[in-house]
């Protein structure tokens, strides 16, 4: 019992690894490799929630382990990735405006941490899971995006993120869940090996993606039996 309890955070620790390994990556200049990581911690982070609520192992560790997991992956990780690509060329100043993306994040989560409102039709502001999530994709598909856009999107994530705009979070869309996330993963990683980086992939991208579809139809013929039945 007690190690079902553990799973959960388990999932949350792997999303914390892969955020570590992508700064490893970018720092050494595999950076497609750093993009392909946030991606999968985006992944693990999707699922640990879940998890715990069909395990009944929600908690209020799990909670604060999520968010320090999150500002890892997706508020350093990212900003590191977005620097050493694109902002180093303009030295201190580069450094410093790449810093300011985890500060936000930073800020955002602690926001929602202590918020006694919250919505399932919608999010305040950016989360920074979507955030991190989109500059690693920019930072994937970096040779056909220019510059400029890159730095127009990390500056308006950044304000986003803290903003009290109301963003929907799409779970009323009569999709099947996850199916988003998956069509988005999947066809970034189809287009990494299209263009030959095959061989560099982490190892980790064979285990994490057929467990993440497993965990997905599984969740999916679930929730259409339990439909049926009603």
């Amino acid at each position: 019992m007690r190690f079902t309890k553990s799973i959960p955070n388990l999932f949350t620790l792997g999303n914390l690894y892969c955020g570590f390994l992508s700064i490893g990556y970018a720092a050494t200049g595999q950076y497609k490799n750093a993009a392909i990581l946030i991606l999968i911690g985006m992944m693990l982070d999707s699922m640990d929630g879940r998890v715990a609520r069909m395990l009944k192992a929600e908690s209020a560790l799990g909670k604060e382990l999520d968010s320090l997991a999150d500002i890892v992956t997706f508020g350093v990780a990212p900003s590191f990735l977005v620097y050493y690509t694109y902002f180093y060329q303009f030295g201190l100043l580069g450094f410093i405006v790449a810093g300011l993306f985890p500060l936000f994040g930073a800020y955002r989560l602690a926001r929602f941490n202590v918020s006694t409102k919250s919505s399932m039709n919608y999010f305040i502001g950016v989360p920074i899971t979507a955030a991190g999530g989109i500059l690693a994709t920019l930072t994937l598909f970096g040779e056909l995006i220019p510059n400029i856009i890159t730095t127009v999107v990390f500056t308006a994530l950044c304000f986003l993120m803290v903003s009290k705009l109301r963003i929907p979070s799409l779970k009323e869309v009569p999709l099947p869940k996850y199916g988003t996330i998956v069509t988005i993963f999947l066809g970034c990683a189809l287009f990494v090996i299209y263009k030959g980086f095959y061989g560099q992939f982490p190892y980790l991208i064979y285990i994490a993606t057929p467990l993440y579809i497993a965990y997905v139809t599984y969740r999916f013929v679930k929730g259409k039996n339990k439909k049926d039945i009603d």
